[in-house]
């Protein structure tokens, strides 16, 4: 099998990553209204007819009753119910997809951000948990919420989309686009089929104007197109087939050290702008690469800098020759267009090493080749032979001394064998001087040796006069025979000085990563980076890392490294913008120092610096691949330390809570026996407690004893809470008849309180848990009642609104600080400078927070101006209201 059959092994590395995964296909259109959801569902009932198991996760039908009609034949999974900020919020609930384990789910609208307290912020996680668990997913998505295409929607619709979706999820999707002229988009707006007529004629005259309309619808196709030409390009790498694959169109322009570089890379990006296809510059490093000199290497810095700046993927790699490099390049990447400069140059120079062009033009058959003429390559290009470093003189002197030896053996043996077989030993100096001196000395071993055959050997001997024929026919083919031999030998060496080269540099990423490996913390593995680096490259390092006040010096090598202003300045350039600047680069060239941004899959984590000693640039063009090859693993090693420490972080949370629940188990119980018997102690007491001060000591004891016991409750209720362990026993409850009953508990600790009651009496009933809802109302009364000024009344009122019933409880005092309205629901929470700051557990609110949500109750808190004090809001949405009572369900 040879190279270009051989599949790529990254493609069977993706395709190993897909296995045992759900599948994506992502609706694709390019603003909302075309029929995105409408398909999905079309589609889905397709598969659910040919007897998939499907069911819809979520949709959202906006009211038209064509999608609501195709929404019925199919399961629906219930959404979850989430309580925040007084309101209940439905969204798709995950944990009931993965427990029915359908074959396929249907997950309207991609982009879209989660309530707060869901597990994943935004719905495409969600979806990615549900392809991991084997789960196939149909999504829709409209072309602005793409995260590539997030700026270029912006700077025409002039409207920026907040809920953006990263471009990996299209990546790996299948693409379907559900697409319709900007016309018929337009009389469907009109039509109010999209939005409402108020928001319809507003939206005509901003986003969906018919000039954003065809740009968007432009981007979507153009998108699916590139997804498409990717996945296709995994295929056939995977497959190892042969050919372009042409369906879309990708160019590769050659780059080199010379003046004209800049107009052919110029020349390359109109070409692939005229195209609409993504462009690769790229330099093949050849032997002559190691004899450039600083200014030659600075151009070709500054060329591929320019390709970058202009959109291109810089590519350097080594090759024997131009042609094998930019073949095996191109064959690979399926590149239909190749973009070369011709050099002029002599027709003796051609005839003797062919011409580049003409070659690349034979080897690459399928391949558009674009000639552009070079006027100042003459001197410049040279082949190998020429451009290569003079020989050193032990090579001279090792070719004399291997001809020597080759002399004196043939002469020792020539009484034996003769003088014609001798010839063939001197093409042993040949080809070794060649091997380790490369094709020049072998060319002047080649000579020597020939020279010497003829003096000692061909008679007349000690002369270079020939007087056999034959003997001239002999000196001829031992010259061209040495000169082959030279010539074989040399591209031996070549291709094993690019191996060696090669190998170097995969030692280097080796060894590289066994130091990563072994550093424990972040100032180990700082101090391994930087130290390798250094060495590798010959420069001073320094590491970087963002820090409360902005990005510290965390390594550096020499460790006394310092950094001015501008180094600063620009280090943290790249921190926020994710690209390089500084020495070398576009932006901020004045630095001394080159920073590279360290970057993974969440983002910039980091930034290096290199700098020289003698001021010149950093790192040569031909290294910079090795660089950002350990760039990469620095930033994956220092990923994983930070994963590492969260993990420990929520290990140690992890411990501490299972510590503190066990704790407040253990009080709790251990506290309910002791509570029970003085309980039973007071009642005794009581009936012969009549006259003072006995009577006020048993009082005194009985209301202390059923505040510890709340307490005591609190503890357990927590406990609870935490564990996660409720267990609701729905029923409709009467809210009246709730407070009541609460108030009755609470009549000690609520006594110089006048409770005013505003509830209407035509409330409807509401679905709860009567003894959780219980605990919830004692809890809010007894806070309300410890911290109100004496004196004061506590309101309790009741409202039903359009889509839920609210029931607050209102105090007066100080009130809650200003923003840390939802800190008072935290475990053991006392808040400063308010009404919440002295006495009790700091669980009593927590509870209410933890029993409400498990009964889908939202629970808000509020500060109040007049008159002072705070408000507590249960929220009751439209599901738990009950308006007919079931005897069955009656308390």
């Amino acid at each position: 099998m040879t190279e270009a059959d051989r599949p790529a092994p990254e493609a069977f590395l993706e395709a190993a990553a897909q296995e045992g995964r759900g599948r994506l296909k992502v609706f694709l259109g390019a603003a909302p209204g075309v029929g995105k959801t409408y398909e999905m569902l079309l589609d889905g009932a397709e598969r659910a007819r040919n007897g998939d198991d499907v069911v819809i996760g979520v949709v959202e039908t906006h009211g038209r009753a064509e999608t609501e009609a195709l929404t019925r034949p199919l399961e629906t999974i219930p959404r979850r119910s989430i309580a925040y900020q007084g309101r209940t919020l439905s969204e798709m609930d995950l944990d009931a997809i993965l427990a029915r384990q359908p074959k396929l789910v249907l997950v309207d609208e991609l982009a879209h951000t989660n309530a707060p307290g869901s597990r994943h912020p935004k719905r495409y996680q969600d979806v990615e948990e549900l392809l991991a668990a084997g789960i196939d997913v149909f999504s829709t998505i409209n072309i602005q919420h793409v995260e590539s295409l997030n700026d270029i929607v912006a700077s025409f619709t002039r409207v920026r989309v907040r809920e953006t979706v990263p471009d990996r999820m299209l990546d790996t999707a299948e693409i379907e686009i559900v697409d319709i002229p900007p016309d018929e988009l337009i009389e469907r707006l009109k039509a109010g089929k999209v939005y409402v007529p108020e928001e319809a004629s507003r939206a005509l005259g901003h986003f969906f104007s018919k000039s954003n309309l065809q740009a968007l619808r432009e981007l979507a196709l153009r998108r699916a197109a590139h997804v498409v030409d990717a996945q296709m390009l995994d295929y056939v790498r995977a497959h190892s087939l042969a050919g372009t694959f042409a369906a879309g169109e990708r160019v590769l322009v050659a780059v080199s050290e010379l003046p004209s570089a800049p107009q052919l890379v110029r020349a390359a990006k109109r070409l692939a702008d005229a195209l609409r296809a993504p462009w690769t510059a790229i330099h093949i490093e050849t032997p002559r690469s190691q004899t450039l000199g600083p200014v030659d290497r600075a151009r070709l810095s500054d060329t591929l800098a320019l390709a970058a700046q202009l959109g291109a993927v810089t590519v350097s790699i080594p090759a024997r020759n131009v042609v094998d490099g930019l073949r095996g390049y191109a064959l690979e990447a399926r590149t239909t267009q190749i973009v070369i400069a011709k050099s002029t140059r002599s027709r003796w120079f051609q005839l003797r090493h062919g011409s580049v062009v003409d070659r690349l033009v034979r080897e690459t058959p399928g391949i558009a080749v674009h000639v552009l003429p070079s006027e100042e390559g003459v001197a410049k290009i040279e082949p190998v032979l020429r451009s290569r470093a003079p020989v050193e003189p032990r090579a001279y002197a090792v070719a004399l001394g291997l001809v020597a030896a080759i002399t004196l053996i043939g002469r020792l043996i020539e009484p034996l064998v003769g003088a014609s077989p001798i010839d063939l030993l001197y093409l042993l100096p040949v080809m070794a001087v060649a091997s380790l001196f490369g094709l020049r000395a072998g060319l002047a071993t080649g000579v020597v040796a020939s020279l010497a055959y003829n003096f000692f050997f061909l008679p007349p001997i000690y002369t270079f006069t020939v007087s056999d024929p034959s003997n001239v026919l002999t000196f001829i083919i031992l010259l061209g025979a040495a000169g082959i031999t030279s010539r074989l030998a040399g591209g031996v060496r070549i291709q094993a000085d690019l191996a060696a080269s090669s190998a170097r540099q995969n030692a280097a990423l080796a060894g590289f990563a066994r130091q990563l490996i072994g550093a424990s913390t972040a100032v180990e593995l700082g101090q391994a980076v930087c130290a390798e680096i250094a060495r590798l490259f010959d420069a001073h390092v320094v590491l970087l890392l963002p820090g409360p006040a902005g990005l510290v010096v965390k390594a550096a090598y020499p460790p006394d490294g310092t950094l001015g202003e501008i180094e600063l300045a620009a280090a943290s350039w790249v921190l926020d913008r994710g690209q390089a600047a500084g020495r070398g680069a576009e932006t901020l060239p004045a630095a001394d120092w080159l920073f590279q941004p360290l970057r993974t899959s969440t983002g910039v984590i980091g930034v290096l610096g290199l700098a020289r000693e003698d001021g010149g640039d950093p790192v040569r063009s031909d290294r910079m691949p090795l660089l950002l090859s350990l760039l990469d693993q620095s930033a994956l090693a220092l990923e994983r330390l930070r994963y590492a420490a969260d993990m420990a972080d929520v290990s140690r949370l992890t411990e501490r809570d299972r510590l503190r629940a066990a704790l407040l188990s253990s009080l709790g119980h251990d506290l309910r026996t002791p509570l029970t018997v003085i309980a039973a102690s007071v009642a005794e007491l009581r009936p012969h407690a009549v006259a003072e001060p006995l009577h006020h000591i048993v009082e005194t004891l009985d209301n202390e004893t059923q505040r510890l016991a709340r307490f005591v409750a609190n503890l357990l209720d927590m406990v609870r809470v935490e564990a996660g362990s409720i267990r609701l026993n729905l029923e409709a409850v009467d809210l009246v008849d709730a407070i009541a009953s609460a108030s009755h508990d609470l009549r000690r600790s609520l006594a110089g309180h006048a409770l005013v009651l505003d509830v209407a009496p035509d409330l409807p009933l509401v679905r709860v848990d009567p003894q959780l809802f219980h605990h919830c109302l004692i809890n809010l009364l007894d806070n309300a009642g410890k911290y109100s000024d004496p004196g004061s009344p506590i309101d309790i009122v009741a409202r039903r609104t359009r889509e839920a019933l609210t029931l607050s409880i209102l105090d007066q005092g100080p009130g809650l600080p200003p923003g840390r309205e939802t800190a008072v629901f935290e475990t053991f929470s006392h808040l400063q400078g308010s009404d919440r700051s002295s006495g009790g557990t700091g669980l009593g609110l927590a509870i209410v927070k933890g029993f409400a949500e498990a009964m889908g109750i939202g629970v808000a808190a509020i500060d109040r101006d007049e008159p002072r004090g705070a408000s507590f809001t249960l929220t009751f949405p439209e599901s738990l209201l009950v308006r007919t009572v079931d005897p069955d369900a009656a308390p």
